[in-house]
């Protein structure tokens, strides 16, 4: 099959990240964790830049006027600044988005959290984007960001109503939704169904997951 298209991967290892084929959920992702917030001039922080398909739709959205992003890989920040992916330099170059190197779930759990200028700042929402699942994790290091203990610390660096955003490639779980139910004043899961663009006429379900601080 030819798909007539550059096609643009992330590796670990042999751990597949990210497509530029496979983009609808890190985009609803943005979309739905923004949407689900009121006012304006939002900051918001996403954990795994990847090929910034998340980070991109956040920015796109009129009511954000600060982005953070986490990654623990710094060859992928720099593809970005040398403009070695699908949208170019164009994160590194909207004065709204700053990339960082660090390991999003050490910071998640640290004093200071994910500014190093500004310790504990909280941020309107914070979207991750980095494990398969919750429980399908990249590197074991995570394993402790979900659980109620972790999904609770993190929302020292979420301002009041702020909201959590868990990117999945599964289909909804309903196990995941009541891991969130207990740390968070709400809790509840969006699916997001695309087309399948390798088996035309055949669709993929993956999911966003959504918290709310009370």
């Amino acid at each position: 099959m030819s798909l007539q298209t550059d096609v643009f991967e992330i590796l670990l290892g042999e751990e597949h990240l990210m497509s530029s084929l496979f983009t609808a959920s890190e985009v609803a992702l943005a979309d739905k964790g923004v949407t689900a917030l009121t006012g304006e001039k939002l900051d918001v922080l996403v954990g795994g830049l990847g090929l910034g398909y998340t980070a991109k739709a956040v920015l796109a959205h009129d009511s954000v006027s600060g982005l953070d992003v986490v990654d623990l890989l710094e060859p992928v920040i720099r593809w970005h600044r040398e403009g070695l992916v699908p949208m170019g330099t164009e994160l590194a170059d909207d004065p709204r988005c700053r990339l960082i190197e660090g390991d999003f779930f050490a910071l998640a759990a640290s004093q200071a959290g994910f500014d190093a200028q500004k310790p504990g700042r909280q941020y309107d929402a914070i979207l991750i984007d980095i494990d398969h699942t919750p429980e399908r994790l990249l590197h074991s290091g995570s394993k402790g960001f979900y659980t109620a203990e972790g999904l609770r610390a993190v929302q020292r660096f979420l301002k009041p109503g702020g909201i959590v955003g868990l990117w999945s490639d599964e289909a909804p779980d309903d196990a995941i939704v009541a891991l969130l139910a207990d740390p968070f004043d709400a809790a509840w899961v969006e699916p997001v169904v695309f087309e399948n663009p390798l088996q035309p006429g055949r669709e993929v379900t993956q999911s966003v997951y959504l918290g709310r601080k009370g």
